[in-house]
């Protein structure tokens, strides 16, 4: 049976796409309830600026009130030395980076061009390894640009080769706008598998356009696996307006599971959270199982 991981980016990437600030309390018991749900890596935070992403700027106060279990890894998404000495000093057990094909799109979201981006994470990657802290390095963008258009494959392989010098846990390709296909999806992998057949890799999908499930199906059918989700499918990019969000963790396992790929999660749990969340934030979220519920059939626990 295939097994595939389930990295829940919901508590970061889900949260600070929100217009509703969560407290800090609802954070930790949004974490809390994904860890008993059978999730053990976590995205929970981002040390960026709390004037740009003000959704975050309790980063530290959160890591603190976290549960410390040799089972449950925290990750903090970084994008310079500074956030990643915060994410160091606050307790971290990984480290998360992101670096974006389309120069324009790192640029607009990040202040930085693609190439300075790359510089600053292998100066991350040298201070994660004398921290021994794991680090991971995510390619947004890797399918899609909204400002400009289709991203060659070749660029983003060349950007996967640079990166990798920094010996990363793992590169994640991240549809950061949902503008991929399954089809660039099995292309894409292939295309980075060739060029670096050792490299560990992760995916990274939105449902912006009703893509991202079947996204996730081609990755896992590429060979990949570990993939990103959020529970309820909240979050999205602040450059695709009025966008669903992340793919939905519960969604996702309803499908691996009926297909037969173990994922040790336990899908009531994680639909009874997605619920949980909405009402938290004072809006029905996108996930589909939230509403309709799972199959009697489906299995709750992998």
């Amino acid at each position: 049976m295939k097994r595939v991981e389930i990295v829940e980016v919901g508590p970061r990437d889900g949260l600070q796409n929100e217009p509703t600030v969560l407290g800090t309390d609802d954070k930790v018991a949004f974490i809390g309830r994904a860890i008993a749900a059978g999730i053990r890596r976590i995205e929970v935070a981002s040390f960026v600026n709390p004037k740009k992403v003000p959704q975050m700027a309790d980063a530290e106060a959160v890591l603190e009130a976290l549960p410390r279990r040799s089972d449950v890894t925290y990750i903090g998404l970084v994008l310079n030395r500074r956030g990643f000495d915060r994410a160091i000093a606050a307790g971290c057990g990984e480290i998360g980076m992101v670096v974006a094909a389309s120069d324009t799109f790192n640029r607009r979201n990040q202040g930085t061009s693609t190439e300075e981006s790359i510089a600053a994470w292998l100066d991350i990657a040298a201070a994660a390894r004398a921290a021994n802290v794991p680090a991971q390095v995510t390619i947004s963008t890797s399918f899609g640009c909204p400002f400009e258009g289709d991203i060659p494959a070749a660029r983003v392989v060349e950007i996967t080769r640079q990166l990798a010098a920094g010996a990363p846990r793992e590169i994640a390709l991240a549809d950061t706008i949902g503008a991929g296909v399954p089809t660039q999806v099995t292309d894409l992998v292939a295309r980075v598998r060739a060029a670096l057949p050792a490299l560990p890799l992760r995916c990274h999908f939105h449902n912006t356009r009703n893509t991202g499930i079947a996204n996730a199906y081609a990755a896992v059918e590429a060979g990949v696996r570990t993939l990103d989700a959020s529970i309820g499918g909240i979050g999205g990019c602040p450059f695709a307006p009025a966008a669903t969000g992340n793919i939905p963790t519960e969604d996702l396992i309803f499908m691996l599971e009926r297909m037969g790929v173990e994922t040790g999660l336990d899908l009531g749990a994680l639909i009874e959270t997605g619920r949980w969340i909405g009402d938290r934030l004072g809006h029905t979220v996108p996930g589909m199982l939230v509403k309709a519920g799972a199959f009697p059939g489906a299995r709750s626990a992998g």
